[in-house]
């Protein structure tokens, strides 16, 4: 059995060897350095990710706007979206939430809580 597939859109590189060793046991993960680039794989991706983890500030685009882009094509819409920031106002979680936003997780994260959270989005 293959292992799901997940985008880790994140512009910190510490924190995308971070995601991807935390979850390396059950998915393989795939990175992007930003959300324009997270975007572009996600769309250049012959097949859907079966979850897109993404930070909210990142150079090129933000988060938000590239859920939104990815939202807006009818083959994402039911693709699981995990927000991971620093960011923890509640109107940011809202702007997450309406953008498609399915979960959020604050930094500094415990990849035990990754871990779970990435297993009931994509079970």
């Amino acid at each position: 059995m293959t292992k799901p597939h997940i985008l880790c859109v994140e512009d910190q590189l510490v924190m995308q060897r971070m995601i991807k060793i935390a979850l390396a046991s059950d998915f393989d993960v795939d990175t992007a350095d930003h959300g324009l680039d997270g975007f572009q794989k996600a769309v250049k991706r012959k097949d859907n990710y079966d979850l897109i983890i993404t930070d909210l500030n990142m150079p090129e685009m933000d988060g938000i706007t590239m859920i939104k882009r990815l939202r807006a094509l009818t083959r994402f819409s039911g693709v699981p979206i995990l927000v991971v920031s620093t960011e923890s106002e509640t109107s940011k979680k809202t702007s997450a939430k309406e953008a498609g936003a399915n979960g959020w997780i604050v930094k500094p994260i415990a990849a035990e809580k990754l871990l779970k959270a990435a297993k009931k989005l994509t079970h």
